[in-house]
């Protein structure tokens, strides 16, 4: 019996031991299951990442909107007059303890080489070496009703009115007050990035160009245009954000060349809209967030999505002419989402606010790494690509092509010219060979198949008239590549660019979830970039790629170059290049001195001359007309405003400022009437949340007359009658 117990003893300690190690084990599997669950569910962010020094900046740079012609469309016609909604920079800069790199989206037509010449001068002044043309990028919104005359290059000078001091130097101090807001503000903070597509907000405009491109590369892709919206989030230490970078590829078409008002149209309303929720209670232009809406590769994209058709009969326009039986490029226009222009700008900037905020909202990818910054000068007229082993091509002297006269569909040309043109028109040929001289044979065979209308390369009187040196540029912010674009990069021709980039940034191994983006409109102007197969049709974008058809060879192979040396780590190897030119002598300035202000009888300036109504309801319009000078005379009007609609507080007795000329809801137009009299008109369109109250409208201004033979500068100011808003009444 004792030796029987004694082994059922020592089979109970067997069991026991057995039990004890299959609990265990299971308590450790359902331990490691939790976890894979735990991890494979978790939606909060990763495990957080050295934080960057980041500062955001945003500053007016709005120029005299008056007699100065708006840049985009060049319609001599198309002169400021007047205000719909001020233009502002907006500046972000990054610092890892190592390197430091900016980049700047203001709302300008493109950026010129003079306006980065004269800002990396200006930088270079206060802050020596720490902001140079390696780590500084400048990008253009694109809106095409900003101010002109900030180049140095004689076509942009004569569709320009030349080169204007007074316009190029509110953008140069806007800029660079951007960039000191910024670096006054650097703190320690995070970066997210986050993307999504957005559709109906933007077609391809010329749609027989991109299909000419292979179908294979064509089947890979969706969409005939980019709908990727790809945003970065900067925040705080606490999470709490501070300003907001996106890009996406749309022309700022929306507001059309019948507009005479400076406007920072779709990108800069979508950049309004997101500020003002960030910003509670701050008027535009105000508060510390900062959203900037950057444009990408656009040059064959339109946010006018209901297409073309022929203003007079409303059918189709000709498919591959763009053109209309009567009328012809000038009949054919591209219209929509709206009911007019405002309407289509609101409905675009609204598209891209919204899908950049609901990004944002949900951005948790942290952007973490090192940062980098290459930039090179390259003499675009020649460059050498060896495209395989026997087979080499180049660039070419600019020159413009007769479909460059024909406008887009977005705003057609005032002459017979037609998209498509692959043959001169000898009554063309002729005037041009008369007036600017008969392009080279070289040239004409380089540029085949573009006949040329203009040989811009081999023209420089009184300046060259087009650039020869161009900036490449590429930084990287951790994962994040930023390529910099000297011109409107074509669709196809901006996903050849970005994988390219792409690729060699992979090819060392440290940029495996590297994202690229295009920042167009960057550094200088150089028209267009299209693919070599888009090149062959000729439309407008082909027309006006003025290296000619191995353009995007040239830039694929520059590129390549910076993003390996990124990638190898050895920027400062790069050759620097051919720097620039900054021309002090011949610049030519087409724009006459702003005359003396005469006023009517009677009447002072700032006067009222069609006075308000007694009472408004929400969504009414508000129309008050003013005696005026003309806004020229008031000089430097950044950080300033013409016009103010101001709301009466009962508690504090006192007119609270509700609107100012940066606000969506108000237009200020000068009118220029005969005998040096103007008039301004200020319009407020009151929001359906405007409250119940008291108002008036007040607009501000300065006024030239000659005392003896000096001109005297003098400020006026005017005020409405006050009004009422009420939320519901009864016409009597």
């Amino acid at each position: 019996m004792a030796s029987r117990k004694s082994a059922c003893c020592r089979l109970s300690a067997l069991e026991v031991t057995l039990v004890v190690l299959f609990i265990t084990m299971t308590t450790v599997c359902v331990t490691l299951i939790a976890l894979m669950v735990t991890w494979s569910t978790h939606t909060g962010p990763a495990p957080e990442g050295k934080p960057y020094l980041i500062g955001v900046g945003r500053a007016d740079c709005t120029g005299p909107p008056a007699d100065i012609p708006l840049m985009g469309y060049a319609n001599p016609q198309q002169t400021a007059a007047g205000i719909h909604t001020r233009l502002y920079s907006r500046a972000f800069i990054i610092d890892d303890g190592r390197r430091r790199v900016v980049f700047v989206t203001a709302d300008v037509g493109m950026m010129s080489q003079r306006l980065r010449l004269e800002v990396l001068q200006a930088l270079k002044v206060k802050y020596g070496d720490l902001y140079r043309r390696d780590n500084v990028v400048l990008s253009g919104t694109h809106t095409h009703c900003g101010p002109g005359g900030y180049f140095q290059y004689t076509l942009f000078m004569i569709s320009s009115s030349g080169y204007i001091k007074a316009s190029i130097e509110p953008l140069v101090n806007g800029i660079v007050k951007s960039i000191d807001i910024a670096h006054s503000t650097m703190r320690p903070g995070r970066i997210y990035r986050g993307s999504g597509e957005l559709g109906d907000s933007s077609l391809n405009r010329s749609p027989q160009s991109y299909l000419n491109n292979p179908a294979a590369e064509r089947h890979r892709y969706r969409w005939s245009t980019d709908k990727e919206v790809v945003v970065l989030k900067f925040t705080d230490l606490d999470g709490d954000g501070i300003g907001m970078l996106s890009w996406f590829a749309v022309h700022a078409v929306s507001m059309n060349y019948t507009n005479r008002m400076v406007s920072s149209d779709n990108m800069g309303y979508a950049s309004y809209l997101l500020e003002r929720d960030k910003n509670p209670g701050e008027l535009p232009g105000q508060g510390g967030f900062v959203a900037g809406f950057s444009s990408s590769n656009l040059g064959d994209v339109s946010p006018n999505t209901r297409g073309p058709h022929c203003v007079n009969s409303g059918l189709s326009c000709d498919y591959l002419n763009s053109s209309c039986p009567v009328g012809g490029t000038k009949m054919c226009k591209a219209f929509g989402p709206g009911d007019d222009m405002f309407d289509s700008t609101r409905i675009i900037g609204h598209n891209i606010y919204r899908k950049a905020k609901e990004i944002y909202a949900s951005a948790a990818q942290q952007v973490t790494g090192s940062l980098q910054s290459a930039h090179q000068w390259v003499n675009m007229t020649d460059v050498t690509v060896q495209v395989n082993d026997t087979h080499t091509v180049t660039t070419c002297k600019p020159a413009l092509g007769h479909s460059f006269a024909a406008g887009t569909t977005d705003g057609g040309g005032d002459l017979n010219f037609t998209q498509g043109a692959v043959e001169g028109d000898p009554f063309w040929d002729g005037i041009r060979d008369t007036l600017v001289g008969e392009p080279s044979n070289q040239t004409q065979e380089c540029h085949r198949p573009k006949p040329i209308l203009f040989s811009t390369g081999e023209m420089n009187w009184p300046l060259p008239w087009h650039p020869q040196i161009v900036d490449v540029q590429i930084i990287t912010i951790g994962s994040v590549a930023i390529v910099a674009v000297p011109g409107e990069i074509t669709t196809m021709s901006g996903r050849r660019l970005r994988e390219a980039v792409k690729q060699e940034l992979r090819s060392e191994g440290a940029f495996r979830d590297s994202v690229v983006v295009i920042a167009g409109l960057s550094n200088v102007y150089t028209h267009y970039i299209t693919t070599y197969e888009e090149y062959q049709v000729q439309r407008y974008e082909g027309a006006s790629t003025i290296y000619g058809p191995h353009t995007l060879t040239a830039y694929l192979h520059k590129y390549r170059g910076l993003a390996r040396a990124i990638a190898q780590d050895r920027v400062s190897e790069l050759p620097v290049g051919p720097e620039p030119p900054f021309f002090q002598e011949n610049l030519i300035n087409l724009l006459p001195a702003a005359p003396v202000d005469r006023k009517p009888e009677n009447t002072s300036f700032g006067d009222v001359l069609e006075q308000v109504y007694p009472v408004y309801r929400p969504g009414d319009v508000v129309s008050v007309t003013f005696v005026a000078g003309n806004p020229r005379h008031s000089g430097d009007i950044r950080d300033k405003t013409f016009v103010t609609v101001e709301i009466y507080d009962n508690r504090t007795e006192t007119w609270e400022v509700v609107h100012t000329d940066a606000s969506w809801e108000t237009r200020f137009h000068w009118l220029k009437g005969s005998n040096r009299q103007s008039n301004s008109t200020v319009e407020w369109h009151i929001p359906p949340a405007a409250p119940s109250g008291f108002y008036r409208i007040r607009h501000f201004g300065h006024y030239k007359q000659m005392k003896g033979l000096r001109p005297v500068i003098t400020p006026y100011g005017g005020s409405s009658d006050v009004f009422r808003v009420a939320a519901s009444f009864y016409y009597q």
